[in-house]
């Protein structure tokens, strides 16, 4: 089995827990409001902010180099986004939920680009951003009138074609040297991905 299936059929529970979260469900049939989404947004900036500073950390293990394209990167965007959303200075006025601490405190446990876990946030992360995250987009314009300049993060303006580029990034993924150790841990650490997720949405919902 490549990498990248098994990376998906291996995370499969980890993943529909997560995205059938209370506040993510309820956010997506409209039933919260934009204040919901600016707050899940803020979160996601802290979570991004670690995420792209261990991506600039250290050299890349051999093979992984393609993973790391700097389009993907989403801090500005997605600062943008909540500026426009009317939180001024975020990172100076803003703090993550407790549970996002933790996952955030467990991104700067890595050793960056050296560290193959981090592969396993990159992935569970931009991958989603170019699939369901399009989706979010449209709901979060539909439910709660945000404007496009509210949602420039779903945007990815450096990359023509989101479809072929999905298969690129799956494609990276089965070429990396791993071994049978390493994809165990990648695997596992997807798994824990999803897990973190589940443990912010919660967050979020109380």
């Amino acid at each position: 089995m490549s990498i990248s299936t098994l990376l998906r059929e291996s995370s499969r529970t980890e993943h529909k827990e997560a995205e059938s979260s209370k506040f993510i469900v309820e956010l997506m049939r409209g039933q919260l409001n934009l204040e919901a989404y600016t707050r899940y947004l803020v979160n996601l900036g802290w979570l991004y902010k670690a995420l792209e500073q261990m991506v600039a950390t250290g050299e890349p293990f051999p093979t992984s180099e393609p993973i790391w394209d700097f389009r993907l990167s989403r801090l500005q965007s997605i600062s943008n986004d909540i500026e426009a959303l009317g939180v001024v200075d975020w990172q100076n006025t803003t703090v993550p939920s407790s549970a996002m601490k933790s996952y955030i405190a467990h991104l700067e446990s890595l050793k960056g680009k050296a560290d193959p876990r981090l592969v396993a946030h990159h992935y569970t992360r931009y991958l989603g951003d170019l699939s369901g995250g399009q989706a979010i987009a449209s709901l979060v314009a539909r439910n709660y009138q945000a404007t496009p300049d509210q949602l420039t993060f779903y945007k990815f303006d450096e990359i023509d074609d989101l479809v072929r580029f999905k298969e690129s990034y799956r494609s990276n993924l089965d070429s990396l040297e791993l071994s049978n150790d390493q994809v165990a841990e990648l695997v596992s650490e997807v798994r824990l991905a999803f897990e973190f997720n589940q443990k912010v949405f919660e967050d979020l919902a109380r």
